[in-house]
């Protein structure tokens, strides 16, 4: 796995801002070497907060959005079009504003529909959407993702994978069902570490104060059962994405001086 890199921005605004035209140059570049990109969304203050950068974007065009596959790391197990599901909140920030493929669009199964309340079924369900859709050259049961991109809690938790919690311990599955999760809704479905680490590049975000202390945690060493954002890495590249209030905590020595 690759070893963190840290960017700095001045506030969560220019933070969003530079997050979004990181991914369009990352889409561009993915979909002119392979004919296609594929990005994993998230939610929460952050994941959102780029989604809508990405919408007033002037260069938002230069994506083929025909030529895009979005999945997600997790969502709260709630009915289609709860304001709360993370599907829901990324179609108001930018979705359906882009002219998507609906067959690339990959969300996660939402409770009271196929599965019902059986949260265990619809994360089978997804991992063998995910698997389906992974190549040879893959070498997995998910798609190698151009992008995974994460929010980081203050617990340092990211997707739903909380500390201690069985999801984050999970190493065979590629996705899993959630049950008492410390915040809520308590039930929820999440990517697993394993899936996550399958990504070329999984970038982390975190702006504010209250998440100084995960960040800290997370880049000092700290074990992945006690802190899950710790074992968030990508392949080729983990990059976190942080303003000075949540850099607060850090060493200076960790990122470089000339971070915007």
């Amino acid at each position: 796995m690759s070893t963190p890199q840290i960017v700095v921005h001045h506030d969560k605004e220019l933070m969003a801002e530079a997050a979004a035209a990181r991914l369009i140059t990352k889409v561009v570049d993915a979909q002119s070497a392979r004919g296609a990109a594929s990005v994993v969304l998230t939610g929460g203050r952050n994941g959102n907060g780029l989604l809508a950068a990405l919408a007033a974007a002037p260069a938002r065009d230069a994506v083929d959005w025909s030529r895009l596959d979005l999945w997600w790391g997790d969502e709260r197990f709630l009915p289609a079009g709860d304001p709360d599901r993370n599907a829901t909140q990324a179609r108001e920030a930018l979705l359906d504003a882009v002219p998507l493929d609906p067959a690339r669009l990959h969300e996660m199964p939402a409770a009271q529909a196929e599965f019902g309340a059986d949260a265990d079924a619809a994360a089978a369900a997804y991992a063998s959407e995910l698997a389906a859709a992974a190549r040879p050259e893959d070498h997995g049961p998910v798609p190698a993702f151009d992008v995974l991109l994460l929010g980081v809690g203050p617990d340092t938790h990211v997707a739903s994978l909380f500390p201690e919690l069985p999801g984050v311990r999970e190493t065979e599955r590629t996705v899993v069902g959630v049950h008492g999760a410390p915040k809520p809704p308590p039930t929820r479905i999440s990517l697993t570490l394993p899936a996550i680490r399958a990504a070329r590049e999984v970038w982390l975000l975190a702006a504010g104060e209250d998440k100084a202390r995960a960040a800290a945690m997370a880049l000092s060493g700290a074990g992945e059962i006690q802190a899950p954002a710790a074992g968030a890495r990508g392949r080729a590249r983990t990059l976190w994405l942080l303003d000075r209030p949540a850099a607060a905590l850090l060493p200076p020595a960790l990122y470089p001086p000339a971070s915007p």
